[in-house]
């Protein structure tokens, strides 16, 4: 929806405004989840940020901007994709152990 994305040059960008800055705080979220380590609560709690902005809007209590969409995306974003990059690692090591494992007993 163009009243919900960005616009530079007049090129709409291909997602909303939310998505946007979910998107652009995702090689943060890789530190994150490599150095600093956060809490899944407070991940959890960073997400919702974006859930809330998103129901208010949803249930029509009152109408987002692209600015609050962008901040809370950003926050949302960063919570999210700390959780899923920490997944992620947490599976590749798994796969990791299982392949060592698994060549010490050939």
């Amino acid at each position: 929806m163009p009243e919900r994305s960005f616009f530079i040059r007049g090129y709409q960008f291909p997602v909303c405004a939310r998505c946007t800055g979910a998107i652009l705080v995702f090689p943060v979220s890789v530190v994150l989840a490599l150095k600093k380590k956060p809490s899944n609560k407070a991940c959890i709690y960073l997400s919702g940020v974006m859930l809330a902005d998103w129901m208010i809007q949803f249930l029509k209590i009152k109408e987002s901007t692209n600015r609050r969409r962008f901040i809370t995306g950003s926050i949302g974003g960063l919570g999210f994709n700390t959780l899923y990059m920490r997944g992620l690692f947490s599976a590749i090591k798994s796969i990791k152990i299982a392949c060592e494992t698994n060549s010490l007993l050939s």
